[in-house]
């Protein structure tokens, strides 16, 4: 099992939005957190950002002003963000595209640790080869295929419980003839030293031990908040670690069937702390936002608002265009 995850397997790229996502790094990456901030708080609307601000609200989580300004320029050469500059000033927001791959990111993290789904007792199987000059194309597939709840029993052999969805089938038809085959049916049983159980494409001990450190620290953290003991720059900290963490969760268990998984499996209580967690905080994390953008942008910027997970379950309409009220003299999107 591949652990940490890059953040393309989480929110990966489709067909529409092609925006390159920064990769996941071992501890805290400042183009990571930066990318959680801007959509924790301005996700639906979009806001500009002053680029002092957004090197502000990094600086509270640990980062130097240089790492946040290089996360800003790299995120906008990637095409996360929307540069904008007014004389001296520059004021950054997301773009569509990554704000697209965001929100359904979102809603699929929530959805996906939130029910379960029944299971007819087939696999769905997908074997594919393609060609050595094709590495690019080969790791695209594996990424869509792990973020889509598929694992690797065998090299170019990728396994689900569950039926081929059409996300899934739009990234296979796009392989080429001949490189590609999809089955589905039962697994037979064979003699048990020479078979290969399904389960064994996931490491579910590993998968155990990740829900058991999550708990672990979050819980801790419930009646401090209960008790409104959690102050603005902590609840903005929290909130985008907790986030950091639990989005991987979809990839690292990627909604198998309980009847093959170990009793008092975790995924409910992990999701359960999680929400307490970030709505909890929701609110005071957003008026620290804005205290703490206000000194440079010069206004209340009421495109900050924080959402809860029952606003990522029921999914985030996403502002398009060009704010004309807050027009900068010039836009740029990094190539």
């Amino acid at each position: 099992m591949t652990s940490p995850f890059e953040i393309e397997e989480i929110f990966p790229d489709d067909g529409e939005h092609q925006v390159r996502l920064p990769r996941r790094q071992s501890g805290n990456s400042p183009q990571g957190m930066a990318v959680t901030l801007l959509a924790d708080y301005t996700l639906r609307t979009r806001e500009w950002l002053p680029s002092a601000a957004i090197v502000a609200l990094l600086a509270e989580s640990g980062v130097s002003p240089a790492g946040a300004r290089t996360a800003i320029s790299r995120l906008a050469r990637r095409g996360v963000l929307e540069g904008s500059r007014q004389g001296r000033h520059s004021s950054y927001r997301l773009s569509r595209s990554a704000a697209g791959n965001l929100s359904a990111g979102g809603s699929w993290i929530v959805t996906s640790t939130a029910t379960a789904r029944a299971w007819d007792e087939c696999w769905t199987i997908v074997a594919f080869s393609l060609p050595q000059q094709h590495g690019a194309q080969r790791r695209a597939l594996r990424a869509q295929l792990r973020w889509l709840g598929y694992a690797p029993l065998y090299d170019g052999l990728w396994i689900s419980p569950y039926e081929l969805v059409p996300a899934a089938r739009r990234q296979l038809a796009d392989l080429g003839p001949g490189a590609v085959t999809v089955f589905r049916g039962r697994q037979v049983e064979l003699d048990a030293v020479i078979a290969r159980d399904p389960l064994a494409a996931w490491d579910i001990a590993a998968v155990a031990g990740q829900y058991e450190t999550f708990l672990g620290r979050w819980r801790l953290l419930l009646p401090e908040i209960a008790a409104g003991r959690v102050d603005g720059a902590a609840a903005v900290r929290a909130r985008t670690e907790v986030m950091d963490t639990f989005r991987r969760f979809p990839v690292l268990d990627p909604q198998l069937p309980l009847r093959l998984l170990p009793p008092d499996w975790l995924r409910v209580p992990a999701r359960e702390v999680f929400a307490a967690v970030y709505d909890g905080l929701a609110g005071t994390a957003e008026r620290h936002v804005r205290a703490v953008v206000a000194p440079f942008a010069g206004d209340s910027r009421p495109g900050i608002r924080a959402h809860t997970t029952a606003d990522l379950l029921a999914g985030l309409d996403v502002a398009g265009g060009t704010d004309d009220s807050r027009a900068p003299e010039s836009v740029t999107r990094g190539r």
